[in-house]
């Protein structure tokens, strides 16, 4: 089976533009008094409102413009808009408002005409602002665009994590990922379970994917599932339970259905005892 390693290409035309934008904007957040909510509005206002980059505040208060433009700019402050984990109970109000506004750019920057399907741009920003919202993040972070959380500040991940479009991390409970996590399009890794006879009694358990872990396409991970090294759970599968090391689990709910040819001598002899237990 051929070997098809990602291409590298060429700069694109405003690749200098680019490296200046990114460098020039996201060099604040190393600063911790920096006011997170302002610097998250002045990136969004001069990427989607322009020419109310200098008067953001005069246009929000001007009755003579449109309401809804009007709207639109105030929405631009992540003080103006509530995210769904806000109203949680276990929310830690002040870790949260501190991520919030890097939460906010990173969604509305997919949004927008400068993000949408720019691969590169996106990839770069998001490489700089997960270090500033996950607990501990590793060297090489890439994601996709449309990757949703819940809180942000409960993700743990090693070096050389990639997280594909349209993903949920939901970290209410804590998701740890380790080194050289693969995460396909449209997966769900959840960290909370509700119960079956009362919704608001809420268990957090934590998720972990551990080295070399691969979630495949819209595949879902439930709480405290644990997904061993180079384990995988296979497309649109759903993990109730943990997965072994080196097993592809499939299915609904995803059962071991075999290992890896790579996998270590004591992660096949797992699976022949197991297979002959069932068979007995």
């Amino acid at each position: 089976m051929p070997i098809r390693q990602l291409r590298k290409l060429a700069p694109a035309p405003a690749a200098a533009i680019a490296d200046a934008w990114l460098e020039r904007t996201t060099a604040p957040l190393a600063d911790p008094k920096l006011d997170r909510p302002r610097w998250c509005r002045e990136v969004l206002c001069e990427l989607a409102f322009p020419q109310y980059a200098g008067n953001w505040e005069t246009a929000v208060a001007d009755a003579s413009l449109p309401a809804g433009l009007r709207l639109s700019l105030a929405a631009l402050d992540p003080r103006n808009v509530t995210l769904e984990p806000e109203y949680y109970a276990e929310c830690d109000d002040a870790a949260f408002q501190r991520v919030k506004p890097l939460l906010w750019l990173w969604y509305s920057f997919d949004r927008l005409p400068v993000g949408g399907q720019n691969v590169d741009l996106g990839v770069r920003l998001r490489r700089l602002l997960a270090p500033h919202i996950f607990k501990r993040c590793g060297e090489r972070f890439k994601a996709f665009q449309h990757v949703e959380f819940s809180f942000g500040y409960n993700i743990e991940c090693g070096d050389d994590v990639v997280v594909h479009r349209h993903v949920l991390l939901d970290d209410r409970g804590g998701i740890v990922m380790g080194n050289k996590v693969s995460i396909s399009d449209y997966a769900n890794i959840y960290s909370h379970t509700h119960s079956i006879v009362e919704q608001a009694d809420v268990t957090n358990a934590p998720t972990i994917l551990e080295d070399g872990v691969r979630i495949t396409y819209h595949a879902t991970v439930l709480a405290g599932v644990r997904v061993a090294t180079q384990g995988m759970v296979g497309a649109v599968a759903v993990a109730t339970k943990d997965v072994r090391p080196y097993h592809v689990n499939v299915g609904i709910p995803a059962k071991s259905v075999r290992v890896k040819p790579n996998a270590p001598t004591d992660s096949w002899e797992a699976t022949r005892t197991s297979n002959t237990r069932k068979d007995g």
